[in-house]
């Protein structure tokens, strides 16, 4: 079936309501735009905050055997889908890994959920956690027992960094989730490890992981109004900060980068995530 590739802006939902604006609502209209007598289906989209790239498909059995495809190279250690970030801060190192377990957690009462799974997705992916009242949280050395429970799902991000200036950078972001590295019994207990050597299959593996994962790496996605909190600063050095005791508020930029960017302290609120998906493999 035809395979048709579109640029999705941010703070798109890939599906909705009855009645909501969503890009599985956009579909009908732009199948006869095209011209097309199919149906067209999602095959790959970026989250509803980021931007980037939307594989469609008319053929149904072309849809699930890609989105097969997708999930099959994450568990493999593959990195099928390539992300762009800019970050407010530069990393120590120009490239690497941030690997790291990452939970759902209850932001009232703190007491960790498993369900919350979003009406149509497959495989476990769970769905917003806005909507859930969940936030994500890092669990550094996750134990054998969550990870088999699925309480804990690991995840890594290979990351790059492709330029820098005016404390920001641009990041090239690779994200999977699975198991942890092969032939490795022990979760290794690290954030970050320097480089050496119709139900669409949504982006990242885990919500919300890329901006977790920018977080602990001390450089927070700029317009990340929900984990940027969690990056402090002492005489301008960057530390972690935990989610239980830090929630979540408009990004902070210091006043140089506001005024580079041009925008009020009330613009600032509404500044969007800069994580974009760049690019898809496909086999």
């Amino acid at each position: 079936g035809a395979l048709l590739a579109l640029n999705k802006p941010p703070g798109l939902p890939v599906l909705g309501r009855p009645g909501d604006l969503s890009l599985d609502a956009l579909l009908p209209a732009l199948r006869r735009r095209l011209g097309l007598a199919a149906e067209l289906h999602v095959v790959k989209a970026p989250a509803r905050e980021y931007s980037g790239l939307v594989l469609l498909s008319s053929c149904y059995h072309t849809t699930k055997k890609l989105q097969q495809f997708f999930t099959n190279a994450r568990w493999r250690g593959q990195y099928p889908a390539t992300y762009r970030a800019i970050t407010v801060g530069v990393p120590e190192e120009m490239e690497g890994e941030i690997c790291t377990g990452l939970r759902w957690q209850q932001q009232e009462d703190r007491a960790m959920v498993r369900g919350c799974w979003q009406a149509g997705d497959t495989g476990n992916t769970p769905g917003s956690a806005e909507a859930c009242a969940l936030q994500v949280v890092p669990v550094p050395a996750p134990g054998r027992r969550s990870l088999a429970r699925k309480d804990v799902k690991s995840t890594l991000t290979r990351y790059r960094v492709l330029s820098a200036v005016g404390g920001c950078a641009l990041l090239q972001l690779q994200p999977r989730t699975g198991e942890w590295p092969p032939n490795t019994s022990t979760p290794q207990p690290c954030f970050l490890t320097p480089a050496i050597s119709r139900s669409p299959c949504s982006s990242p593996a885990f919500p919300e992981q890329l901006q977790v994962h920018l977080t602990l790496l001390l450089c927070p996605a700029l317009g990340d109004h929900k984990h940027s909190s969690h990056v402090g600063r002492v005489l301008g050095v960057p530390f972690f900060l935990t989610p239980e005791t830090t929630p979540s508020h408009t990004q902070v930029l210091d006043e140089e980068l506001r005024s580079r960017l041009g925008l009020s302290p009330q613009q600032l609120q509404h500044l969007p995530l800069h994580i974009h998906l760049q690019e898809l493999v496909l086999p």
